[in-house]
């Protein structure tokens, strides 16, 4: 795994932990649009009846909805940003509360354990390909390489839940067939069902219901809107145009740009800032660091 070494960080006895400043993750994994990108990652991941059953037979989403997402968000952000030490406590974590979980199949009372590499490997190439999807489309440009690097390096993310880095994507060209392999066991079952009306309409405060349904309903529309149409032909519900999406996706990530990273990164749990409080300046997360440039 490519990591920033003592020329990158300004500090030589910091530690850049699994990825570091010079890898593709690093900077993609600052950028605002990853919050979208999470959104369709859950959409997608939903279509996987033993997956989602899984998550759903183990924990209530509507009461611990904004909790588990933002376990989702300190999982990513201290794997990407923190240090080797703290992310491999982290995953030990996840690890044993997973290895603790089973699901039961209704249909044939078939028990099985949430870690199965089977049900691994579908969330962590669900979140590779929504968070690459989502954020090329939405301006933060990559050549194909580095694009395929970004795969590349995230077989450490696979690693740390207990996967074998060998039998993960390791280019987008595998990444694809593995989706093409996947296809035929997708289906939106009544627990997809039940994620896709929990994100269009997450339990909140009364006096939130507005902005709901004026900006979080926007958002999950739009993460919605940006799955590959083999998932809205499963969900059923119809989506705009792909040039229309790609044009909403821009604006998006073009608003949300806008707002200072520092502004940005200030918000709980703060991973960037502590990286580069620990790494100096010049680990900042920017897209023009891996040669491309926002528009």
């Amino acid at each position: 795994m490519e990591s920033g070494g003592p020329g990158n960080t300004g500090r030589v006895d910091a530690d850049p932990g699994f990825y570091g400043p010079s890898s593709v993750t690093w900077q993609m994994h600052g950028d605002p649009m990853m919050w979208v990108a999470g959104i369709r990652a859950l959409y997608l991941q939903a279509l996987h009846p033993p997956t989602v059953r899984g998550v759903l037979q183990n924990s209530d989403l509507r009461r611990d909805a904004w909790g588990r997402l933002m376990r989702t968000a300190n999982f990513v952000g201290t794997t990407t940003y923190g240090t080797t030490e703290a992310a491999e406590r982290m995953a030990a974590r996840v690890r044993k509360i997973h290895g603790m979980l089973g699901a039961t199949d209704p249909d044939t009372g078939e028990r099985y354990a949430v870690d199965e590499p089977e049900l691994l490997l579908w969330v962590h190439c669900a979140e590779i390909d929504s968070y690459l999807h989502v954020l090329r489309r939405s301006g933060f440009r990559l050549t194909e390489a580095q694009a395929d690097r970004y795969v590349r390096e995230n077989r450490a993310a696979a690693a740390l839940v207990g996967l074998d880095p060998e039998q993960v994507p390791a280019d987008q060209a595998e990444l694809a067939a593995y989706f093409e392999k996947v296809r035929p066991e997708l289906a939106a079952g009544p627990e997809a069902r039940e994620v896709d009306d929990f994100l269009r309409r997450p339990p909140i405060h009364p006096l939130l219901v507005p902005a709901r349904a004026l900006l979080w309903r926007r958002v999950a529309n739009l993460a919605y809107a940006a799955l590959p149409p083999y998932a809205h032909e499963l969900y059923g519900r119809p989506s705009p145009s792909p040039a229309t999406v790609t044009r909403r996706l821009r604006l998006t990530g073009t608003l949300l740009r806008r707002i200072p990273a520092r502004v940005r990164w200030q918000l709980p749990p703060k991973h960037v800032l502590r990286a580069m409080a620990r790494l100096g300046p010049g680990a900042r997360p920017a897209p023009y660091k891996v040669g491309g440039r926002i528009g």
